[in-house]
């Protein structure tokens, strides 16, 4: 298990959560729940794992809206912080670009 996710993980329940404008954005664009997301990184699957991110820990997640469908979410700790779980941005993601299950990069 990634140590960013599990801190990630920690800090939502906790609600340190904070939201950059460009998350909000995509959350908007694709029709995406804040709520889903929150909720969500509890059963969040792991798909890219960057702990020494230049801006701060992150990871790319796998994750459901209350429908089942697939969102894809990168999730952040800003370097040198402790907190907030920074959500940076989230997406349905294109089939085209990922293999059925949406957990790898096509080439």
């Amino acid at each position: 298990m990634s140590e960013t996710l599990k801190k990630i993980r920690s800090l939502v329940k906790k609600r340190d959560v904070r939201i950059s404008a460009h998350g909000y954005d995509e959350l908007v664009e694709d029709d995406i729940l804040v709520r889903d997301i929150l909720v969500g990184i509890e059963k969040a699957i792991l798909l890219e794992d960057y702990p020494d991110f230049h801006k701060g820990a992150s990871v790319l997640v796998l994750q459901e809206d209350n429908k089942g469908n697939p969102v894809h979410v990168v999730w952040g700790i800003p370097k040198g912080a402790a907190n907030p779980a920074v959500l940076i941005t989230a997406y349905r993601p294109d089939p085209e670009r990922w293999t059925a299950d949406f957990k790898r990069r096509l080439k």
